[in-house]
């Protein structure tokens, strides 16, 4: 007799067997499939739909920032860090180069909490980023900023963030790591070779900002440790109160201004964004629960957890829906996210 383990999220099943409707998730796919690529649907711990191939690695981009935060919840839960934690006392140097950011004064106030919200001041890009304005006082979206806090942990641990997370988080959860981007295995992530140089105090430096490679089982698996509060088939891998944390906007954040030369593509961000995860906290798409939150990287990769639904969505591709100038677009989502929301009952 086969046992099925009721957690295992990868399980088929017909939708109207896990209260959904095939009419409104057919449209969701419908969307989904402008752009090609690969995805799957999870309720109730069993996949209802799926489609492209399963084991096909894409760059996540940006969904990177939203695996990695997880490196971040696995410090605060075995008291390493807090987040009020100032950057500087995990890394003395950090924010330099550029030199100028010393100038400022601004170095010594940023904490945790603003690399992981995008609150710090740091420019978009991904390498040595200049500081824009005061930590705290606006809102700006920086793949240095989370670099910076990647650097932080990888000291803090002294030792590769993906070995950390690949003994804690990713082999828990049934995912295999390659150390070859053209690999079999379900994820890969790269050194920090372009942006900043692949080691820091001679341990493999990972980027934050970007990096992962993975297939969308990989995916659906990180989506649904989260959807179970750090709960995977009975084993606690990160606190229940990390993850309430990440799941909802930000405390403090959401009447800041967002700021930068495209901030006009990142509107009313503020509002609804976590600790490196998006959110629908503001009820910004209709017909989506506010306890929706999500990943979301360049061309649309997505892990999009629902608690009230019992949810769980990823998606990965070649190509969005959006041009490469990306930004947090919601009506973006709302074809895709809505519908699979309306479907269920």
């Amino acid at each position: 007799m086969i046992k099925i383990n009721p957690d295992c999220p990868f399980i088929p099943d017909i939708p109207e067997r896990r209260g959904m409707n095939s009419e409104e998730l057919n449209a969701a796919v419908a969307y989904a499939e402008k752009a090609g690529g690969s995805g799957c649907i999870i309720r109730h711990g069993r996949m209802v739909m799926s489609w492209g191939d399963q084991k096909q690695k894409y760059d996540l981009y940006s969904t990177t920032k939203s695996i990695g935060v997880t490196a971040l919840g696995l410090a605060i839960d075995d008291g390493k860090v807090k987040l009020s934690d100032r950057m500087v006392d995990h890394l003395p140097n950090g924010g330099i180069p550029p030199e100028e950011n010393a100038a400022t004064g601004w170095l010594d106030e940023i904490t945790l909490f603003h690399l992981a919200t995008h609150t710090a001041g740091f420019e978009k890009t991904r390498g040595w980023c200049a500081l824009q304005f005061r930590p705290g006082t606006g809102w700006l979206y920086s793949d240095g900023g989370a670099n910076w806090l990647a650097d932080c942990l990888t000291k803090v641990y002294g030792m590769d963030l993906l070995t950390l997370m690949t003994e804690r988080v990713f082999q828990p959860l049934g995912i295999t790591v390659g150390h070859e981007r053209s690999g079999s295995e379900d994820l890969w992530w790269g050194f920090n070779r372009l942006d900043r140089g692949p080691l820091l105090d001679g341990i493999n430096r990972r980027p934050m900002g970007a990096g992962i490679f993975a297939n969308v089982e990989a995916m659906a698996r990180i989506g649904y440790l989260y959807l179970r509060s750090g709960n995977y088939a009975g084993r606690q891998i990160v606190s229940p109160d990390f993850v309430s944390l990440v799941g909802k906007p930000a405390a403090g954040i959401s009447e800041l201004p967002v700021r930068g030369d495209n901030s006009h593509r990142f509107e009313k961000a503020s509002q609804h964004y976590g600790l490196l995860w998006w959110n629908n906290g503001d009820g910004a798409i209709t017909d989506v629960p506010k306890d929706a939150y999500w990943s979301w990287g360049l061309k649309e990769s997505l892990i999009v957890v629902v608690p009230s639904l019992d949810l769980v969505v990823a998606r990965a591709g070649e190509k969005g829906w959006q041009s490469d100038d990306w930004g947090s677009i919601y009506e973006v989502l709302s074809p895709f996210l809505a519908p699979i929301c309306r479907s269920c009952r």
